[in-house]
């Protein structure tokens, strides 16, 4: 009866059985109280009805340890909530394990372009293998929308000006509807399309054929071919520093600035670099900095592709 009448969309990922284990608890203590507080009307207004027009009430005399009850018990399940949920909460949310495979998704309106490190392009379709931590880093081309997967029981606002992320890791094989959870314009409702969860070998042959597009560079290999055309290198040499930092090793590494703050070289980092070279200029080199902002000049996804190519020239994996 419950296969054609699910209370709750499928449990596909390893988020989902904790996040269905929370939302059981408050719908069982909510419904608890709710029983009670039924049960208890229903005794009071019976004991304590009215049985004569000449009945005068006794006065109500206060007690403490019923006050201290009905504090403790609903502040005890409070807190246990509030654990839980930010226990929940920061492992769904936190930093994406090493090992994790990071895919580049675009949102505009009203499609989402999803594009592998190998270079495999995709529109409103997702392949990933099952078995393994799958990072999206998404961005916008235009207003805010939130990449939504039901049955993963994962959603995160995807922010213009911004580099956001979500991970997940899928448990069955299998295809699952993703949504565009944030209203973005008239034809916000079509905005979805599938995450088809292969099996780890399926999903490599699948790799291998080409994926949805034959790809003829990686996405690091086109960012470096956009570095080379941006004419990048020729302040951000190795053998040099007197115009520009070099950028090997960079990603994930400290970066001490002029105004004597310290920054981590992140994805947020090296996107506002190149939009907004002004905005944290390295200690060492002049203000303003030489380098031209190169924003409206490149698309939301040349930034991932240059951003995939400075990170593949080293550092510490975030």
């Amino acid at each position: 009866m419950w296969e054609n009448f699910p209370l709750l969309p499928k449990r596909a990922s390893s988020f989902a059985p904790e996040v269905d284990a929370l939302y059981g608890f408050l719908v069982g203590v909510s419904l608890f109280f709710i029983a009670l507080i039924f049960l208890l009307i229903t005794v009071f207004a019976i004991k304590y009805r009215r049985r004569s027009e000449a009945e005068v009430p006794p006065p109500v005399r206060g007690s403490l340890a019923l006050e201290i009850t009905w504090i403790v018990i609903p502040l005890g399940i409070v807190l246990v909530v509030f654990g839980w949920g930010a226990v929940l909460y920061f492992k769904m949310y936190g930093p994406a394990p090493k090992e994790a495979l990071e895919v580049y998704v675009v949102g505009k309106q009203w499609m989402w372009h999803i594009q592998h490190p190998t270079g495999q392009r995709e529109i409103n379709e997702l392949h990933v293998p099952a078995g393994r931590p799958i990072k999206l880093t998404m961005a916008t081309e235009d207003v805010i929308h939130s990449f939504y997967i039901p049955d993963f029981r994962v959603k995160k606002d995807v922010v213009p000006g911004r580099y956001t992320t979500l991970w997940f890791e899928a448990t069955q094989p299998g295809r699952y509807r993703f949504f565009c959870a944030e209203y973005c314009g008239t034809k916000h409702s079509e905005m979805g399309g599938w995450v088809i969860v292969m099996d780890p070998v399926e999903y490599q042959n699948w790799l291998g054929s080409g994926g949805a597009s034959a790809p003829t560079e990686s996405l690091a290999q086109a960012g470096e071919r956009l570095f080379q055309q941006l004419a990048c290198h020729t302040c951000h040499r190795e053998d040099t520093q007197e115009l520009g930092p070099s950028l090997r090793g960079l990603f994930g590494r400290s970066v001490r600035l002029a105004d004597g703050r310290t920054v981590v070289a992140d994805e947020a980092y090296l996107r506002e670099s190149i939009l907004n070279p002004d905005a944290k200029i390295v200690a060492g080199f002049s203000s303003p900095s030489v380098m031209p902002t190169y924003q409206g000049q490149i698309t939301e996804e040349q930034l991932l592709q240059l951003v995939a190519y400075l990170k593949s020239l080293g550092g510490e994996q975030r």
